[in-house]
């Protein structure tokens, strides 16, 4: 399933997301800087994609680690999600956290993050005296087993 997406180029060098294979479900996002990016371990940077989306109401863009980027260099986004709402109109960044005992960098034009486009649902609240009784009930972390 496809849809179409309008992408604004705020940066002359910023390159549109692309995807890895037909399957894939995220859309890679590159980095736009003017130079290279050094992340020293345990620090957290916002990396430019030089780049804003007009994404459809009804959908969200999830912004994910790459597992190459993670595994290979320790970098995700701090955030572990990030959430890009479909009445944001700015440049989408992603503040990569170097989780490694190193510090790495990131080249102008290197694949950073992945996006996911999702539907999502608006909740309307209501408060209530009592909520429906499960099985589970209110059993926390670990209630369920580890096996």
């Amino acid at each position: 399933m496809s849809f179409a997406m309008n992408i604004k180029k705020l940066n002359e060098n910023a390159k549109v997301p692309t995807y890895g294979s037909t399957a894939a479900a995220g859309a890679d996002l590159y980095a736009c800087e003017a130079g290279e990016v050094t992340i020293a371990a345990g620090e957290t940077k916002l990396i430019h994609t030089g780049i804003a989306m007009e994404i459809p109401e009804g959908l969200v863009g999830l912004i994910y680690a790459r597992s190459g980027l993670a595994s290979k260099k320790g970098l995700a986004p701090a955030n572990k999600v990030g959430v890009i709402d479909s009445d944001y109109r700015g440049e989408i960044m992603v503040a990569l956290h170097n989780h490694g005992t190193s510090e790495q960098s990131i080249a102008d034009g290197e694949r950073i993050a992945q996006i996911v486009f999702a539907p999502y649902y608006a909740a309307e609240f209501t408060v209530v005296e009592e909520l429906n009784d499960t099985a589970r009930g209110a059993g926390g972390f670990g209630s369920t087993g580890t096996k």
